[in-house]
C-alpha cells in the first residue's frame, strides 16, 4: 500500500452502524473534510454497505436522507434474534480457544447450521440498500470470511463477484442472516476477522477509521498502523441512539442524526489530520 496516501476504514455495526457512519461522513463533508475521497476504502459488514453507497455517485446529503427520512428508508428485516443471546454465543466461542482461525471456523459452523431467512430474501434487502449494483471505479476492498474454513477473503472489483453478493456476504451476521454463496463457496460476515479490519490500511499515510462497535479481539485492528490515524467511535449520544439492538430497523433515524452531530463536532480535528 505504499502508493496509498489516505485510507478510509468503515467497520461493522448493523443497521445502526450504517446510519451512524453515513451521518458522520456527511457531517465531516459539511464541515469541510470529505474523507470519502480517500485513495482506498475498506468496508466490513455494515461498513461494506456504506462503502458501496459512498462510492455509488450519490451525494452524501442524499445518502443521509435515505437514513433519516422514513419515507426514503429501504425495507429491512427484523433479526428475530435476541442480541444478548447472540453476543453470549460469540463470547463462548472466543473463550473456548485462543486461535483466531479456530474461532472463525466454530462461528462459521454455527452460521451454516443456523435457521435463518433464505439467501434470496436477504439478498433483496442488500440490493435495495445499494444505489448502484456495479463495482465503482475506485479502490474498494470488502472483507468477508469463508464460513467452512474461517479464511478471510478480500473482495475487489477484480474478484469477479457481483457487488451485491459481496456486500451481502460481508453483512452475513452469523446466527442471524444466511451465509452467502459466491462461486460455490459460503461466506459470512467480514467482522468475524476483526470488526474494522483496519490493519488492511497498513502503509497509508493517513487513516480515518469509523468503528461503530467494539472488537471482540484483544487489540483493535488499528493498533500498529504507522501513519496518522483518527479513530471515530460512537459517543454517548450515538451509543444511546443505537439502543440494545443495532440490527433493529427503527434505530436508523436516531443513529444517523447522532452520527451527524458527532461528525460536526469532530470535523475540524479530522480536517487537520487529513490535510
Amino acid at each position: 500500500m505504499s502508493d496509498i496516501k489516505r485510507a478510509l476504514v468503515l467497520g461493522g455495526g448493523g443497521v445502526a452502524g450504517i446510519a451512524w457512519e453515513t451521518g458522520v461522513l456527511a457531517a465531516l463533508a459539511d464541515g469541510g473534510v470529505d474523507v470519502t475521497a480517500a485513495d482506498r476504502i475498506i468496508g466490513t459488514s455494515a461498513g461494506s454497505a456504506v462503502a458501496a453507497q459512498v462510492t455509488s455517485g450519490l451525494p452524501l446529503p442524499e445518502l443521509l436522507e435515505r437514513q433519516t427520512d422514513p419515507a426514503r428508508q429501504t425495507p429491512e428485516l427484523a433479526s428475530g434474534v435476541p442480541m444478548e443471546q447472540l453476543w453470549a454465543t460469540y463470547q463462548r466461542i472466543y473463550e473456548s480457544t485462543p486461535d483466531p482461525a479456530e474461532q472463525r471456523r466454530e462461528i462459521g459452523a454455527m452460521a451454516l447450521s443456523a435457521a435463518t431467512v433464505g439467501e434470496a430474501e436477504r439478498r433483496a434487502v442488500i440490493e435495495a440498500r445499494l444505489p448502484v449494483h456495479r463495482w465503482p471505479e475506485r479502490d474498494l476492498v470488502i472483507v468477508a470470511v469463508e464460513a467452512r474454513t474461517g479464511e478471510p477473503r478480500l473482495f475487489t472489483a477484480d474478484s469477479g463477484a457481483g457487488l451485491v453478493d459481496v456486500v451481502a456476504a460481508s453483512c452475513a451476521v452469523p446466527g442471524v442472516w444466511p451465509c452467502v454463496s459466491i462461486d460455490g463457496v459460503r461466506y459470512m460476515d467480514g467482522g468475524m476477522r476483526t470488526i474494522t479490519n483496519a490493519d488492511l490500511a497498513a502503509g497509508a499515510d493517513r487513516v480515518v477509521v469509523l468503528a461503530p462497535m467494539p472488537d471482540l479481539a484483544e487489540e483493535p485492528a488499528w493498533k500498529g498502523l504507522a501513519g496518522k490515524v483518527e479513530v471515530i467511535e460512537p459517543d454517548a449520544a450515538s451509543a444511546a441512539a443505537f439502543g440494545t439492538d443495532p440490527l433493529a430497523p427503527e434505530v436508523r433515524t436516531p443513529s444517523a442524526e447522532a452520527g451527524y452531530a458527532q461528525g460536526r463536532a469532530l470535523a475540524a480535528r479530522v480536517a487537520a489530520m487529513w490535510s
